[in-house]
């Protein structure tokens, strides 16, 4: 409480409500490929395809969040996206009667579950600018205390009911979004939010197609993220399985989320220490990550046991609590009032490696088991680390400069 003392109440109780959606949502998405394998009695790549689908959502959720959120406003944005993804999360159960319906809900639930992710990362750089880069540290902090109660939680409830998992996570979505309906209330008039734009007041030279043209404050980035999100994928469509093959309780998985959850609150002053050692910029971060993540995938590799799992989770979880907050960090940094379009657009970038990796690694396990899978997510972490590499060198601010002056000049 004395770490939470220094920060505004508003923040404070912003962190509360993250908290608690998080929880939520933690409860119902690591049992995705378990409810499809175990529930609905379908393979692997049935559970890949799902996935697959709904990330297919995720992409256009982001890419729109980032579009629409100077042109359609902040409040409408988010407390709408919650919303409606809480009214997909209750249908659920009953849409999982029938194939067809369940995946197209799982679409529909990805793109309203992602709507509000850039926007509420706009609005705390927008918001709190002198402090965002710790603020998003602290919120990623917040929500993964929810992420370890949450999967503490959802073993336990894919013993008693998977249909109990999606109910509760519909109604935090359903409080955040009522959260989020009062709080903006009290914020939409003020210019730390920032106003909703018309159309007309987007200039040319503020087009989508203008500002994507400077692709070395986003693209090589985004296209590491994407290769580490393809690797991450091995948790659902290859961890997951391989326990229930292996007759483990379904517990035993979500010890592996909680551990997550626990070591990124815990951890902190170690990654403090990293960072004020070895990875002081974002870059180096962000490389660092890559790494981490790189050296658990191998220990899945050549272990293939619950202890060389528990191993990967902890070194996967060091790489993710490096990525999470620099991203954010950098674009707010270095995109200024485009920050909504650049989080939006590298958003929905890397999330394409939610739809490219459950498919692959359900494939692949369905052929040869963890090896395979293993081996992929290994290669696609090597190869995240050549393009955070490339990123370093494109994104320094001469070069960025250079860049947006070479696009404005061909205006």
């Amino acid at each position: 409480m004395r770490y939470l003392s220094k920060y505004p109440k508003e923040i404070n109780v912003f962190l509360g409500a993250s908290l608690i959606n998080s929880t939520g949502s933690s409860l119902m998405w690591p049992l995705i490929a378990m409810f499809v394998f175990d529930e609905l009695g379908r393979n692997m790549k049935a559970a890949g395809l799902v996935i697959l689908i709904h990330s297919l959502g995720g992409i256009c959720g982001q890419l729109l969040g980032g579009a629409l959120y100077h042109r359609v406003g902040v409040k409408r944005l988010i407390v709408g996206a919650l919303g409606m993804n809480a009214l997909g999360l209750f249908a659920l159960p009953i849409a999982s009667q029938s194939w067809p319906l369940f995946i197209t809900l799982m679409a529909l639930i990805g793109v309203f579950n992602s709507l509000s992710m850039p926007a509420i990362q706009a609005f705390i750089g927008f918001r709190f600018p002198e402090r965002r880069g710790e603020l998003f540290n602290v919120i990623y902090v917040a929500n993964n205390i929810g992420v370890a109660v949450g999967t503490a939680m959802s073993g336990f409830l894919a013993d008693v009911s998977y249909t109990l998992s999606f109910v509760l996570n519909g109604v935090t979505s359903g409080a955040f979004a009522i959260f989020f309906f009062f709080y903006l209330g009290r914020t939409e008039n003020e210019s730390a939010g920032s106003p909703v734009l018309s159309k007309t007041t987007v200039s040319r030279s503020e087009s989508a197609w203008m500002l994507m043209r400077n692709i070395r404050i986003y693209l090589y980035m985004s296209v590491a993220v994407l290769l580490l999100n393809v690797g991450n994928s091995i948790w659902n469509t290859g961890v997951s399985p391989f326990i229930i093959a292996e007759d483990m309780p379904k517990r035993m998985y979500g010890f592996l989320w909680t551990l997550n959850g626990i070591l990124i609150f815990v951890a902190q002053p170690l990654m403090t220490l990293l960072k004020r050692t070895v990875a002081r910029t974002i870059n180096a971060q962000m490389t660092a990550s890559a790494i981490f993540y790189m050296a658990g995938y191998a220990c899945i590799l050549t272990m293939q046991s619950y202890p060389g799992m528990v191993l990967a989770m902890i070194l996967a979880t060091f790489g993710e609590m490096l990525i999470a907050p620099a991203m954010p960090a950098f674009l707010s940094e270095r995109a200024g009032k485009h920050m909504p379009f650049y989080l939006g657009l590298s958003g929905g970038i890397g999330s394409a490696g939610r739809v490219i990796g459950p498919y692959m690694m359900g494939a692949y396990y369905d052929q040869g088991g963890l090896s395979p899978v293993a081996w992929l997510a290994v290669v696609t972490a090597l190869l995240s680390i050549g393009f955070f590499v490339i990123h370093g060198i494109a994104s320094r601010p001469r070069a960025i400069a250079k860049t947006s002056a070479a696009t404005v000049s061909q205006t």
